[in-house]
């Protein structure tokens, strides 16, 4: 892959949980089209209708950021974990028993789920002008999703700027880096996946 690959929000396939607790839409994952047992990493953003139970997932690691809604609490292993704020990354392990609960009706959570020894992830909130730096690694990517408002990306080395509406993104390849200009309202997730982890 050597050039910029936009994803847009429109048209991705809603896939209900299998606890009819909410939806979720896959925006990409590595190896291109890779399945649950195959996958490295996967992002999706997910809507959450009601309380309940995750998935357990052993062997991965969950990086979870609300990006709209009133808030809800996690209980993980036992421990309560209050998500009252968006926009800020939660990272803990797949395995661990993890219940729901709503603050005050449904949210939309910017999942990152890489697979132990695989694949590594950070996650970035963006806001206002911000440089998108290259994956460190020639097997890495970046991913960047307008999570809130329009953002424009203009990759490293192009003239033209790609404009992101909310929850379209675009995956840059291992060396790519970008210029975002989120304005004011605007905020950009950007993740970067590094090989091994």
């Amino acid at each position: 892959m050597d050039r910029v690959q936009l994803l847009p929000a429109a048209g991705r396939t809603a896939a209900p949980w299998s606890n009819g607790g909410g939806v979720t839409r896959e925006i990409a994952a590595g190896p291109p089209g890779a399945g649950w047992d195959a996958f490295d990493w996967r992002v999706s953003l997910a809507g959450v209708d009601r309380d309940g139970p995750y998935s357990p997932l052993p062997g991965v690691r969950r990086i979870l950021t609300m990006v709209a809604g009133a808030g809800m609490e996690l209980t993980i292993d036992g421990e309560r974990t209050p998500v009252t704020e968006r926009f800020r990354p939660l990272s803990f392990p797949g395995a661990a028993a993890t219940d729901c609960r709503l603050a005050a009706g449904p949210v939309v959570n910017f999942n990152v789920m890489v697979r132990d020894g695989r694949c590594a992830a950070e996650v970035a909130m963006a806001r206002g002008r911000y440089v998108v730096r290259p994956a460190p690694d020639p097997d890495g990517a970046v991913l960047v999703a307008a999570v809130a408002g329009a953002v424009l990306l203009t990759p490293a080395g192009s003239a033209e700027t790609v404009p992101l509406g909310r929850y379209d993104a675009a995956l840059l390849p291992a060396g790519t880096g970008a210029d975002l200009d989120a304005g004011p309202d605007g905020v950009a997730a950007v993740v970067t996946f590094t090989a091994g982890g």
